[in-house]
């Protein structure tokens, strides 16, 4: 599961670790507080942004709606907001399988939260990120949606979750499917090699974590502070 996530690295820097192209109307970071819905910077193997497989080697980092519309939805909330999709069965899916297949790419994020429950159920908030200080890259898939609404075309994603590992599973039975360097060109669908094996925990010792404020319990908190180890 992944339902909150954080990005504090420079739109730029993104760019060139990725080899890709930015769009001039990314979100712009910091940002402690990523809510599905929010727009987040997604890197596709090119840019022809129509849900076709890639026409070229060209990287491009654009702006996406976290929250994957599938196409018979006849508007953004007409269904289930698809914020993950389950390793297990997104072939099978019928709005997820035309993606996975088609349309994979990364989401890139500086470290994500998860929640446990405290006394009288309270949810009590644990920030994730990797012990290398490096971003985080997430499995996604994404989807073009156009019902002719007001607001007009949106292209969507959601991050691919599987089982969680042993030490994760001390927090959450889930965790985002998280890539290395050398599996984003085969996520990408930029090589031959088959994508399904990449869909896995990652492996021990990738992630610290911290229990973090209640504040961020909220969408609407916002700064620095949402990801300050409680202290003790």
């Amino acid at each position: 599961m992944c339902g909150r996530m954080t990005m504090t690295h420079p739109n730029d820097a993104m760019a060139q670790l990725f080899q890709a192209a930015p769009s001039n109307d990314l979100p712009q970071p910091p940002n402690y507080n990523i809510c599905p819905t929010n727009m987040v910077g997604v890197v596709t193997a090119s840019d022809t942004g129509r849900g076709l497989r890639p026409t070229s080697t060209q990287r491009a980092f654009r702006p996406m709606r976290w929250g994957f519309i599938p196409h018979w939805y006849k508007k953004p909330g007409g269904g289930p907001l698809l914020i993950n999709a389950r390793a297990e069965t997104i072939a099978e899916k019928p709005a997820f399988r035309a993606a996975v297949r088609d349309r994979r790419c990364l989401i890139p994020a500086t470290g994500f939260y998860e929640w446990t429950k405290g006394e009288d159920d309270a949810r009590l908030p644990w920030y994730f990120s990797r012990t290398d200080g490096a971003p985080l890259v997430f499995a996604g898939i994404w989807q073009a949606w156009d019902k002719g609404e007001e607001e007009g075309p949106l292209t969507t994603c959601a991050i691919v979750t599987t089982g969680a590992s042993d030490w994760m599973s001390e927090t959450h039975h889930r965790e985002p499917v998280v890539l290395a360097p050398e599996d984003w060109a085969t996520w990408l669908g930029e090589t031959d090699a088959k994508a399904a094996p990449l869909m896995r925990a990652a492996p021990e010792g990738t992630y610290q974590r911290w229990r973090v404020d209640r504040t961020v319990n909220s969408n609407r908190a916002k700064g620095p502070d949402l990801i300050a180890p409680l202290a003790a």
